[in-house]
């Protein structure tokens, strides 16, 4: 009788352990998806989006005509002096800007 005692002790012991595994191990498949997902929501925070090609050739237009306006600014700075400019131009220019 003894002996079925300390057989059916280790077998329950075996169950309880068997058991703690298996939730232990649930619990360590959950935490490896959020840690998962977590590195994932890091990764697209950490890389910088692409910029939109319509928006890089827009740029690269403003780098042109800024480059233009730099070279009458120095032509017109090596001339007699500055030419006079009619409000209405400056005007138009100004609205057009806007509207870019």
């Amino acid at each position: 009788m003894v002996g079925e005692s300390v057989s059916f002790r280790i077998t329950r012991t075996t169950e309880d352990l068997a058991q703690t595994v298996a939730a232990l191990s649930q619990r360590l498949v959950k935490l490896e998806q959020r840690l998962e997902a977590m590195a994932l929501q890091i990764d697209q925070v950490a890389l910088p989006a692409e910029p939109d090609a319509e928006e890089l050739r827009r740029l690269d237009q403003v780098a042109v005509l800024l480059a233009d306006c730099r070279n009458l600014l120095e032509d017109s700075d090596a001339s007699a002096g500055p030419a006079p400019l009619h409000s209405e131009l400056q005007e138009g220019d100004t609205q057009d800007a806007l509207a870019a």
